[in-house]
This record gives C-alpha cells, sequence and structure tokens, in this order.
C-alpha cells in the first residue's frame, strides 16, 4: 500500500529540499561523481555518497579527499562534477509522493525549495519536472556560508516566506538536511520512508 505525505497541523509553511527529495535525481548526481572522481583514481562507493547528500559538490570533494587520502583540486572538480551532472540531468524523474504534496497545498501554504545545489541547475531540475511554476523561493548553495547541516539555508527560506522557523515544515531525504531543520527549530520530515530511493546507475 503507497503510504501518502502528510504535513502538520501546525505547519503555516513548507521547504523541501530539492535533490533526492523533489527531483529522484540521486543517481545520476552518484553517476556524475563516479564518472568524474573514477578519472582519479577513486572508487566512489554509494553509501559515502549517501553520506554527503545535501553538501554542496566543491565541499563534498573536500570530505572525499579526508575519505580516500587524496589532495583532489575541490574547486576544479566541484565544476567538472556539476558540468557531469548538467550533461545526464534529463535522466531525473520527479518523486511522485512528495510532488503530489506540492501540487495539494500550492497556493495554500508559502512553499519554498532549500537545496545545497547550485541556483541555475536547481532552476533547470524544477523546469526540466515542470514544477517550476510552483515555486518563488528557492534558497540555493551561493545563497547562504555555511551549508547543511548548518540551519542557514532553511532558515533563510523561512524569512522570505514570511513565517517563524517552528511554524516550518521540513522534507528532506538526508541525515545532514534533517539535522539542519532541527537545529533551525522547524518540523523535520523524513521523505525516504515514503519512496523507493536505493542509488541505480
Amino acid at each position: 500500500m503507497e503510504k501518502h505525505l502528510e504535513i502538520d497541523s501546525r505547519a503555516k509553511g513548507l521547504i523541501f529540499d530539492l535533490d533526492g527529495t523533489l527531483a529522484d535525481t540521486m543517481s545520476v548526481h552518484f553517476l556524475a561523481y563516479k564518472t568524474i572522481l573514477g578519472k582519479h583514481g577513486v572508487d566512489y562507493s554509494a553509501d559515502i555518497f549517501m553520506s554527503l547528500a545535501g553538501i554542496p559538490a566543491v565541499g563534498s570533494i573536500k570530505k572525499i579527499n579526508e575519505i580516500y587520502g587524496k589532495s583532489l583540486n575541490a574547486e576544479e572538480l566541484g565544476h567538472a562534477k556539476e558540468a557531469e551532472y548538467e550533461r545526464i540531468m534529463h535522466k531525473m524523474k520527479p518523486i511522485e509522493p512528495v510532488v503530489e504534496l506540492v501540487k495539494k497545498y500550492h497556493g495554500k501554504l508559502p512553499m519554498s525549495v532549500g537545496t545545497g545545489g547550485y541556483r541555475r541547475l536547481a532552476w533547470k531540475t524544477l523546469e526540466i519536472l515542470g514544477l517550476d511554476k510552483y515555486f518563488d523561493i528557492l534558497v540555493a548553495a551561493e545563497d547562504v556560508v555555511n551549508h547543511k547541516p548548518h540551519p542557514d539555508t532553511f532558515l533563510r527560506c523561512a524569512e522570505l516566506m514570511g513565517v517563524a522557523p517552528g511554524h516550518c515544515q521540513v522534507f528532506e531525504d538526508g541525515q545532514p538536511g534533517m539535522e539542519a531543520a532541527k537545529t533551525a527549530g522547524m518540523m523535520a520530515t523524513l521523505v525516504t520512508d515514503y519512496f523507493d530511493n536505493t542509488i541505480r546507475i
């Protein structure tokens, strides 16, 4: 039986993560990382990839350096990974239980997207999925100094929606994002309980 996502009765504003929450892009991101890192002798694993969910590409490469004992150029490879992702991003699909919620509450409650991804690609993702018309507010990697698990992304979303953090409900697929929502004093819902989020390449 398919489970349906519900919003909390206290919620006055909804914040959605993008990759892995609204858009089934995780397999596409993983493939892009695997391709780029493979050229540098890194056999990137899905488990490590999932543990870094929500962290922008440059930050992820820095973590990968620590984990694999490498000294890769984070800026350069982070941008190379994003370029590779953009090349194959048409392969993504919407995550229906979450998209259903967006359509149901559009025009009824303020909504925003809070992502660790870069703004241009985030809007492109929403356009590919036909979701750009549902959102006016998008807070991306360039908009905050401290990314998830810091609460800044979601606090900025709340500020732009004009909703107190305690009345915001965040929908997330990654632990860094769940931590960010809780630190922000928001209601946090893990969406991976509602669909199969297995990485497939």
